[in-house]
């Protein structure tokens, strides 16, 4: 091997070499003739002239190097998203992947990640992503600042380019809940899916999310007669997992209404034998097959409900209809549980926590401090009554 200036001319190749970025960069130029070695000499010189100058462009004088290749946005997000997949729940992956899919990779992905600005950024998001909902846009803008701050941690003098990039948010819609006299029609509305029927008068007096109610079981009943039951899973975008969060795990007695929809349940399901489901834990990585047998399944099948769409579309919306009742989604019969213990006035605010697993009651005053007026209290007589007035 003979070196020149910037050169070096091998066996079976001639290569430019040069320092970018701190490192030692050898690039092949092909085979040691003639013609090669003298383009390899003036390449050599261009790129010392555009490194003093600060406008060396790697990927337009070697576009096919790995060091190109693995200096690309989509490589980066790539990396994000295999460290995303054993970290998340199943369905905030898949968000993100899906975000990553149809909206980042077709501008970004094949982009030099450090040639990408705060301008081209803000003026990407304004002029094409305007359609979408802001909480949508803040998602892919958080996505990318992650892809950033990964590839910052190989090339710690990058300037991340999502900072300053806010995306502000409408606020949060009130809970809608349905009044007594609206719970009232929708379970006294004749219907052949009698489970689900069932199962919308557990969620209105119990108040679990959609989720634990269809992946609630009948091992998870500790007392049929009594009503008492401990929620332990949820089923989210087709699949079995644990509850939430820790506090979401809960063992609780039934009011009496829900208590009897349970017991009616039972003579449709509790009799059928299990089925053998995979369940993910909290770390998002460990599966375990367990055979369950779910409280709620589809009336006319008898096959499990996978997932709130197919509550949704096969039984609530035509339901809802049928009855007369505006449409709300199926997850307003926890708001609406939540809704009437406050409408009392006498409930405690830490018996709700803990009975719908929620963390704090703050959450409580701060989502559902809204009195149902038709069916709020009358507090004075309330307070007369405690004093003997």
């Amino acid at each position: 091997m003979t070196k020149a200036k910037g050169i070096e001319i091998r066996a079976k190749s001639v290569r430019v070499h040069f320092y970018y970025e701190g490192e030692l960069c050898r690039e092949p130029v092909g085979p040691p003739t003639e013609k090669n070695i003298q383009h390899a000499e003036r390449l050599s010189q261009i790129i010392r002239y555009e490194l003093d100058a600060g406008t060396f462009d790697y990927a337009r004088h070697f576009p096919d190097s790995p060091r190109v290749k693995n200096s690309t946005f989509g490589f980066y997000l790539d990396l994000l998203l295999s460290m995303k997949k054993n970290q998340l729940a199943y369905s905030s992956y898949r968000g993100d992947e899906s975000k990553a899919r149809v909206h980042i990779r077709p501008k970004w992905g094949d982009e030099q990640i450090e040639k990408i600005d705060h301008i081209e950024l803000q003026q990407w998001i304004q002029n094409d992503l305007h359609h979408l909902h802001n909480k949508t846009v803040r998602e892919i803008v958080s996505i990318m600042r992650q892809t950033f701050e990964l590839y910052s941690t190989r090339n710690k003098t990058l300037f991340n380019p999502t900072r300053g990039i806010k995306i502000k948010l409408p606020d949060n819609p009130d809970p809608d809940p349905f009044t007594q006299s609206e719970m009232e029609l929708i379970l006294s509305t004749p219907t052949n899916r009698v489970q689900e029927l069932n199962m919308a008068q557990f969620m209105l007096w119990d108040g679990p999310r959609l989720s634990e109610a269809l992946a609630l079981c009948w091992d998870d009943v500790v007392s049929l007669e009594k009503g008492v039951i401990r929620y332990k899973r949820a089923m989210v975008r087709y699949r079995f997992k644990v509850t939430k969060t820790r506090r979401s795990t809960r063992t609780h007695t039934l009011l009496k209404p829900a208590r009897e929809a349970l017991q009616a349940q039972y003579r449709l399901t509790g009799h059928l034998p299990p089925m053998e489901v995979e369940v993910t834990d909290r770390d998002n990585k460990t599966v375990r097959k367990q055979k369950l047998r779910l409280v709620f399944l589809n009336s006319q099948s008898l096959q499990i409900h996978y997932g709130d769409q197919a509550y949704r579309e096969r039984f609530w919306e035509t339901h809802l209809k049928k009855a007369g009742v505006r449409y709300r989604a199926p997850s307003q019969c926890r708001h609406t549980f939540i809704s009437q213990m406050l409408s009392t006035g006498v409930v405690p605010l830490h018996w709700i926590a803990n009975h719908v697993g929620h963390t704090t009651t703050e959450m409580i005053q701060r989502t559902y401090g809204k009195w149902i007026k038709s069916d709020g209290a009358d507090m004075h007589s309330i307070i007369e009554g405690i004093f003997h007035l």
